[in-house]
């Protein structure tokens, strides 16, 4: 199927625009995370505690913040999950030694600043065995005299439906558990007598020591590295060394400058926008090879065009598959950007900037430097000896 038919653009007329766009935009990046100090790394890479956190009316993300930051020190997130009455809450560490610590503090804030009565058990964040060891002595007294098997299972009917959706872990009346196995009246009055309901609950909790979060940004990088280098090699076995070079710079071009739109617009390096980019790198790596192996085929039939008219021939011959894959692709990712909510947003993200930034450089940044090297060999061509004297 083809868009387009006997097009003629001339891509290559217009290459200065996009190349000096690239410019801008790469160092626009680059001093934005000289400014910050580097990129903005998530919990995965710099450590630290990211609980998920749901709430029966959530409160504003600052005044959690201000909560947390009274008793934390270091930098605190609170994203709010779009669509949801949840919450993400991050929180810096610097020794391993205070994981535990800092998510046992996160915990306490939030009881103390939403939670329920002091002294009673808050059954929304509780275990099976704390809950059953709670009641076992209340429902003695209350006349239901319950064997420690019966108590567990009591106890795991109880939770287990609190954490079945549409509760999903959240109760706002103990009145809700009527007509549960096992729950009678006197159970949900000894309920009402020793716990309380929590406006929120501690949906998950993912912790990464420092040490862990510096291996895995070391693996990151390497991984990338590792990507572009077999994509280098392979490129130079498959066509010629400077189109491996030309293919490698603009998926390095790439990169940069979806990194960069990370730093500008305050968005954190995570494990997820990692394996972003090495899709990213994969794809724009495929969709210049296209272009490339069009150009190969061109440079046998079509020997009295010069070769920046050949390059643009090949990519107007090219140009319906560019489209129909980059627009189709580009229209998955918008939507998954617009809709994928808080925690795919920097995966999206990436994608969409990726996709658009990998088009045009497989086309305004990869063929240029083809045209260059050209240019540059003809010319040592024309004047060998010019060429030994700068050499020599």
């Amino acid at each position: 199927m083809e868009l387009f038919k006997n097009t003629d653009f001339d891509f290559l007329g217009k290459k200065w625009i996009f190349i000096l766009g690239s410019v801008a935009l790469s160092l626009a990046g680059l001093i934005s995370m000289a400014l910050k100090g580097g990129p903005m790394y998530g919990i995965d890479f710099k450590g630290g505690t990211l609980m998920t956190v749901k709430f029966a009316q959530r409160p504003s993300a600052e005044r959690i913040r201000a909560a947390l930051a009274a008793r934390i020190a270091g930098e605190i997130s609170v994203v709010e999950v779009f669509g949801t009455q949840e919450v993400m809450v991050g929180t810096e560490l610097r020794q391993e030694q205070e994981l535990e610590a800092s998510r046992r503090v996160v915990i306490d804030t939030l009881s103390a600043t939403f939670g329920g009565q002091q002294g009673k058990l808050d059954f929304n964040n509780t275990g099976q065995q704390a809950l059953a060891e709670r009641l076992r002595d209340p429902l003695q007294r209350n006349n239901v005299p319950l064997s420690d098997e019966q108590l567990s299972q009591l106890a795991r009917t109880m939770l287990g439906f609190r954490d079945t959706p549409p509760q999903s872990g959240l109760l706002t009346s103990f009145d809700q558990l009527n007509g549960q196995p096992g729950v009678t009246p006197a159970v949900v009055a000894t309920l009402k007598q020793e716990c309380s309901l929590a406006p929120f609950t501690i949906r998950s909790v993912e912790v990464v020591g420092p040490k862990i979060g510096r291996e895995l940004r070391q693996q990151a990088v390497l991984a990338t590295l590792y990507a572009l280098a077999g994509m280098l090699v392979y490129i130079a076995f498959r066509f010629e060394w400077i189109y491996g070079v030309a293919a490698v710079l603009a998926v390095f071009h790439d990169v940069v400058i979806t990194l960069g739109l990370f730093s500008i617009f305050n968005k954190e390096i995570t494990l997820t926008v990692v394996a972003a980019l090495l899709t990213l790198v994969g794809y724009s790596m495929n969709d210049t090879i296209v272009i490339f192996d069009r150009i190969r085929e061109n440079l046998k039939v079509l020997r009295k065009e010069s070769f920046e008219r050949l390059i643009n021939i090949s990519v107007n011959q090219t140009l319906s598959r560019t489209i129909m894959v980059s627009g189709l692709t580009f229209v998955t990712v918008i939507a998954l950007f617009l809709f994928g909510g808080q925690v795919l947003n920097g995966f999206s993200f990436a994608l969409v900037v990726g996709i658009i930034v990998g088009t045009y450089s497989s086309i305004f940044v990869a063929s240029p430097i083809l045209v260059g090297w050209r240019y540059l060999m003809e010319r040592r061509k024309a004047d060998p000896a010019a060429a030994r004297r700068k050499g020599g």
